[in-house]
């Protein structure tokens, strides 16, 4: 009796089932919390942490939920202080969150100030009051001002120990239950979809639209969002477009990202010194209280209040040598002691300017490499002030960063769904998938009146939806709700086929023929049918901007599947159950 069943077709339905066992990899019982993203610039990058490891303990604490992962590191994040450092007769008072900014030599002379508004070259005398005569002083003064904590974190990998002054900088998320991976209705996030354009109406070209996701996926990637997806597509019109999803930001955040070009640039009068991006500007001081941040005290005047921010940049040589150019000749204004140039430093974001810098006297001619780049930020109340100064801050440091885009956008669709919600739209479409299926298992009986056809189709429809999740996890499809909708066009086609195939082998007036030449007849309207749907597909794949190609790829390999492997494999089933 086994040997009648377990046909080849039957076999390969078989094995079609172990194969998206695997590839779905399910594993209800996971629980803990992986890395999601390291911070570019984090002793934690430094140490080797890895997006994927999971963490297992925190400093011997165990992890399993993301409550666990806030509780354990709580005690070593640290919130920005003020420091007062005298050096060179002169005093600086400045934010510092995980280093003092600067160091120095065996002699106390300050040697390198890249992350800190102070002198170099001169002798450092004291930091909050505190008197330092030699190198002990000043260790004891940073152990004081910045202890370091030991971090021990115990990953599925390895095991990290060191020593950290300032915050944990990883993104975690909780470790996943399967291989299926969530598209943005069930996830949760925003979506934009963006069309570019060239000057003077010139074409758009694949070359054109690459750069621009490389340069979207740069400034996105820097300004720490996760779960990014960027994709080009296009209409049926030929528009072309580039669509972004991401986890975890809200509409408001990306579009002020990427809704703008991007454009920056620092001029002395109308010589252009230097452009934002890595070329000009190979480093941007980011997350770093030393040498990033709100510059205290913020003012207040009338009703309205304003603080300013500050961080650090460094030019190339290059930048620096035009500098020198352009400076040499202008002249110098002001007093001994208070002198500048007669020029100020510009800064255009848009070719609008948001900020005018004096200069100093003492950097005419000069290649100068360290700039330090301030701004308002303005609001009803200081915490609004102190919010919009640090969100201009890192717009600002993730356009001088990643530079420009390389086309000029528009944003014709935004769409956000919370992560509450997606969730809850995954538990409606499984609720309403079950539901589906069992209507569709009483349907079939109440035509049939028995179990031994009704099961059969039952469990065939199952095993499609089964392998088709299989094949969307091992190629990275996301299943949002356009893909659900396909699977369940790809599985009300497959009730059709099978009730086909059902009905030739049952119909009376064919009892002349043979099964192997009804089940063919039958075969030739399912392929009819299969070839229909799958050309009535490929008008949706660039349909809105691609938008709904999700339905059009989940119904095709639905489909495929089901005449290249379940169809067959039924047939094979019914006609033994049949012929007893």
């Amino acid at each position: 009796m086994a040997k009648k069943f377990l046909t080849l077709r039957v076999w390969i339905f078989i094995f079609a089932l172990v194969f998206a066992l695997f590839a779905i990899n399910p594993r209800p019982w996971a629980e803990g919390i992986v890395v999601s993203g390291v911070g570019e610039q984090s002793i934690e990058a430094q140490q080797g942490f890895q997006t994927g490891e999971k963490i297992l303990k925190i400093n011997n604490q165990p992890i399993t939920t993301l409550q666990d992962y806030r509780a354990a590191i709580q005690p070593y994040q640290k919130e920005g202080k003020n420091i007062t450092v005298e050096a060179g007769n002169l005093s600086y008072t400045y934010a510092i969150t995980n280093s003092l900014g600067f160091t120095i030599d065996a002699n106390l002379t300050i040697i390198d100030a890249t992350f800190a508004p102070v002198a170099t070259g001169v002798s450092l005398q004291s930091i909050n009051g505190m008197h330092i005569e030699n190198a002990s002083e000043f260790e004891n003064a940073v152990d004081n001002i910045l202890p370091a904590a030991t971090i021990i974190i115990a990953t599925n990998k390895k095991e990290y120990a060191y020593l950290s002054r300032g915050n944990v900088d990883l993104r975690v998320r909780e470790a996943p239950k399967n291989n299926i991976k969530k598209g943005l209705e069930l996830a949760g996030g925003t979506r934009v979809v963006i069309q570019p354009e060239n000057e003077n109406n010139a074409t758009v070209t694949d070359q054109n639209i690459q750069d621009l996701i490389s340069v979207l996926e740069n400034r996105l990637n820097v300004y720490g969002l996760a779960d990014l997806k960027i994709r080009a597509s296009s209409d049926l019109a030929g528009s072309k477009f580039v669509v972004v999803e991401i986890a975890g930001a809200t509409r408001e955040e990306v579009q002020e990202l990427i809704g703008k070009q991007g454009k920056f640039e620092a001029r002395i009068g109308n010589e252009t010194v230097f452009i934002g991006g890595r070329g000009d500007i190979p480093f941007v001081c980011r997350n770093d209280g030393s040498c990033s941040g709100i510059v205290p005290p913020c003012s207040q005047q009338d009703s309205q209040w304003a603080c300013q921010f500050r961080f650090q940049i460094k030019l190339s040589q290059e930048a620096a040598q035009r500098h020198a150019e352009v400076t040499r000749e202008i002249e110098v204004v002001g007093t001994p002691g208070d002198a500048y140039l007669s020029k100020t430093l510009d800064m255009y974001l848009d070719d609008r300017l948001v900020n005018t810098l004096n200069i100093g006297s003492d950097l005419k001619g000069q290649e100068v490499t360290d700039i330090v780049i301030s701004g308002p930020g303005r609001g009803a109340t200081e915490r609004e002030a102190a919010d919009n100064a640090l969100k201009e801050m890192n717009r600002l440091q993730t356009i001088l960063i990643t530079g420009s885009l390389p086309l000029k956008i528009s944003i014709v669709k935004s769409d956000t769904i919370s992560p509450a919600l997606g969730e809850e739209f995954l538990k409606n479409s499984i609720f309403v998938g079950l539901v589906a299926l069992v209507m569709v298992g009483i349907i079939v009986y109440l035509r049939y009146r028995t179990l031994k056809i009704a099961l059969p189709i039952m469990a065939v429809v199952s095993s499609e939806i089964f392998i088709t999740l299989g094949i969307a996890s091992l190629i990275g499809w996301n299943m949002d709700l356009a893909s659900i909708a396909g699977l369940i066009a790809a599985v009300g086609t497959g009730v059709d086929d099978q009730i086909i195939i059902t009905d030739e082998a049952l119909r009376k007036e064919t009892e002349y023929l043979n099964w192997k030449q009804k089940i063919k007849r039958a075969f030739s309207i399912i392929l009819g049918a299969y070839l229909t749907v799958v050309a009535a597909m490929l008008p949706l794949w660039n349909a809105g901007a691609g938008l709904v190609r999700g339905f059009a790829v989940t119904t095709i390999i639905g489909v495929t599947i089901g005449v290249l492997i379940t169809r067959p494999a039924f047939a094979s089933i019914i006609s033994s159950l049949l012929e007893e």
